[in-house]
């Protein structure tokens, strides 16, 4: 019988500058874990003046995981943050109670043709946490344990998993592991993981139980075992998943939370300008209309 509970479908959503491949939250599914929130960013080629220009917005009650696969991305935030990532570096950034933060292009590549590719990830904060103070960590690539085993290549992202542990400050038991092969080969990682999976297929394919799974598409388990999985040749994916919380998760534009009313607040206090700003930003996402909500 085959492990593959559920297959979602990389579906396209605008958010501003860019069409993006939306993974998560799916109407059956809303939560992988504690993971909440996928974005497929690109990829994308930006002609010279033709910029990232994402503005000032707010989160409460989560933490935002980019990680890209080719470009660099400059982020500054309500906590004084200016930090560029490249592609195999991690920004890892905890609203808590509330941060505001802006995404762009570096000034050094804003005239020059540039590649932009890359994952915007949502994990959302433990109850006890939702409300605690904001935080920022970067983590270059080098410092994210990687490993191989049987010619396949491992890199553990985020969390804990293969008796290794990320130095990302995770607030959750979770993993987030990309997975490399050139060669076609068996993989069996299930003993490995825990509480709920799912495969993201960059590229490649992986067959499992008689069935051939392609690019842009999560594929989530009936349980954490995963089964074991063929990995076609030249194939990168990304396994996330961690213990699911026991309480719901309410997620509203950029804001998550186990309580509308905290949703709520955040509304008001962001049209109401209660927001700590950006230092040298002026201008501001305004809150979508009702119809325009995530």
């Amino acid at each position: 019988m085959s492990n593959i509970k559920l297959i979602i479908e990389e579906r396209a959503a605008d958010v501003g500058n860019f069409i993006v491949g939306r993974l998560l939250p799916f109407r059956k599914k809303r939560m992988v874990g504690p993971f909440i929130f996928i974005d497929h960013m690109g990829p994308v080629t930006l002609d010279p003046y033709e910029n990232m220009d994402v503005d000032m917005h707010p989160h409460i009650g989560l933490s935002t995981l980019t990680f890209l696969f080719e470009g660099n991305v400059l982020h500054r935030d309500s906590l004084g943050t200016v930090r560029e990532i490249k592609s195999g570096e991690v920004n890892w950034m905890t609203a808590g109670k509330g941060v505001v933060h802006s995404e762009r292009t570096p000034d050094y590549l804003r005239d020059k043709v540039k590649t932009l590719h890359g994952l915007q990830i949502w994990v959302a904060l433990p109850k006890e946490d939702e409300e605690c103070e904001p935080s920022f960590t970067h983590i270059d690539a080098n410092l994210l344990p990687s490993w191989k085993k049987d010619s396949v290549s491992f890199k553990l992202i985020a969390g804990e998993a293969f008796g290794k542990k990320s130095p990302v400050p995770v607030y959750s038991p979770l993993y987030f592991v990309e997975i490399k092969s050139s060669e076609t080969k068996m993989i069996n990682i299930g003993s490995q993981l825990y509480g709920e999976s799912g495969i993201y297929i960059l590229e490649g394919a992986i067959k499992s139980d008689g069935h051939s799974y392609g690019p842009k598409q999560i594929l989530v388990a009936k349980d954490n075992s995963l089964c074991e999985f063929q990995i076609e040749a030249n194939t990168i994916l990304y396994i996330f998943g961690g213990e699911p919380f026991p309480e719901e998760r309410f997620i509203e534009w950029n804001f998550v939370a186990t309580s509308k009313t905290l949703i709520e607040k955040a509304k008001e206090n962001w049209v109401q300008d209660k927001f700590p700003i950006v230092p040298n930003q002026t201008v501001k996402v305004p809150l979508p209309s009702p119809r325009q909500k995530n």
